[in-house]
């Protein structure tokens, strides 16, 4: 694969991803498919794309810029675990300022939950599995992979905030923040089952990633 045609799939990576959510775009999706809907498409899509950007990574010119090193698949295996934690606390859970909330109306600031630590669990989660593979992948190629991709996780905090405040109106919206930022660091939970289900399905995921890898990506991760 040449760079031309890395850059190719790049351009389409950050166009898959931008159009679709601009306002005029996303309202006419909604009305046809109902937010559901578009939720779904929008991250089949996004799942899509990211796959072929990896691929594309894998098949385009090597260069190499530093040697893999044990410590850096180490770092990377700890950094993992921790992204596939954030997730398991993070998605399904309400969350009305960023990606991943459920039932946001039931959101309550004085228990903000993980939200507490990160306004954007995910998008931080992203930037994360971005920053532990370029310790071990040294080559151009994935250099500008996961920097490109943990700097667009790094910067999309920014753009949610101004659309999510731009939604829920900057009165509510900075009510709630404010109130985020005042509770408490630990709470108890409100379910020690759902609790340690969560936990659970993290360190399951990290362990079917850790075994996944040499199938999926083609390289294996110990």
């Amino acid at each position: 694969m040449s760079w031309t045609v890395y850059a190719a799939i790049f351009a389409a990576f950050f166009l898959t991803h931008s159009v679709p959510v601009r306002p005029a775009v996303k309202s006419r999706v909604i009305r046809r498919l109902g937010a559901r809907g578009f939720g779904l498409i929008y991250s089949a899509l996004s799942v899509m794309m990211l796959a072929l950007l990896v691929w594309g990574a894998g098949e385009a010119p090597y260069l190499q810029l530093w040697p893999q090193l044990p410590w850096q698949r180490q770092t990377a295996h700890l950094g993992m675990l921790a992204v596939c934690l954030i997730l398991a606390f993070a998605i399904g859970r309400p969350n009305p300022f960023s990606f991943g909330g459920a039932r946001n109306d039931a959101y309550d600031p004085h228990r903000p939950g993980i939200t507490r630590w990160m306004r954007h669990p995910v998008l931080l989660a992203l930037a994360l599995w971005a920053g532990v593979h370029l310790l071990p992948n040294g080559d151009l190629a994935h250099v500008l992979l996961f920097g490109v991709l943990g700097a667009f996780a790094l910067g999309g905090r920014a753009l949610v905030d101004r659309r999510k405040r731009r939604d829920l109106g900057a009165q509510t919206w900075d009510r709630l923040d404010t109130a985020r930022k005042s509770g408490p660091w630990l709470v108890m939970p409100s379910s020690w089952t759902g609790f340690v289900m969560r936990g659970l399905i993290g360190v399951v995921v990290f362990a079917v990633l850790l075994w996944a890898h040499p199938f999926v990506i083609g390289v294996p991760a110990l």
